[in-house]
């Protein structure tokens, strides 16, 4: 059993896509294109993807199984370069403000962890220096990085969101979670864990503020 943080300070846990950077499926789409890989609004979708890019996001294929399998499809060779390139199209715009706001947050002495769908490609760009554009990746910003690529799991299922308050070591509803799928923030708080939603790309930090009982500094 998870031993329970009886501290009076949340943990905030975030979602990638939508929140901390504005998701923008076309233009990832459109660099699939790019490389060769014509089909493939039949795969990717806003929250969850299908077919080889599901199993990527879900750990089922490795990232080299997924770059073997996806060359097979398309009929040429593709290197891991292009598909981080055509991956990392996802981030449309990075918001210094929500930077900003996760380490202000931490400073506050909130937990701060991240949920997200993910995989390999984008985790290789998002956990290097260059993600930020100030030398940091998302590990300075996290106190822990919870992805579906690893745990061999992914948002809506509920075991992602159990796996995530174990590893917290809180109860549910000692967790705030914003994410911007609707499904994911019902799935969360079917559990007990509190939701925000705000839309794709928003300014969501004075909620988050107010629900924490922050002032808007700026």
């Amino acid at each position: 059993m998870s031993k329970i943080d009886n501290s009076d300070k949340m943990h905030v846990v975030f979602d990638l896509g939508g929140v901390v950077f504005r998701l923008d499926k076309m233009i990832a789409i459109q660099r699939f294109k790019e490389i060769g890989v014509t089909r493939v609004e039949e795969f990717l979708d806003d929250y969850a993807q299908k077919g080889i890019f599901g199993d990527l996001e879900a750990g089922v294929l490795t990232a080299e199984q997924y770059r073997d399998e996806l060359s097979r499809i398309v009929g040429k060779q593709l290197t891991m370069e292009q598909l981080e390139y055509a991956w990392t199209g996802y981030a449309a715009e990075l918001y210094q403000r929500n930077f900003d706001a996760l380490l202000r947050l931490r400073r506050e002495g909130y937990r701060v962890a991240l949920l997200s769908n993910t995989n390999p490609f984008m985790m290789h760009w998002a956990r290097s220096s260059a993600f930020d554009g100030n030398g940091h990746g998302l590990d300075y910003y996290f106190d822990r990085l919870y992805l579906s690529y690893e745990m061999r799991m992914m948002k809506p299922s509920p075991d992602i969101f159990r796996a995530m308050i174990d590893g917290e070591q809180t109860a549910p509803d000692n967790i705030l979670f914003i994410d911007d799928s609707a499904r994911n923030c019902q799935a969360a708080a079917a559990l007990g864990i509190r939701t925000i939603n705000p839309d794709n790309g928003s300014d969501w930090r004075g909620e988050v503020y107010s629900y924490l009982g922050l002032d808007m500094l700026d």
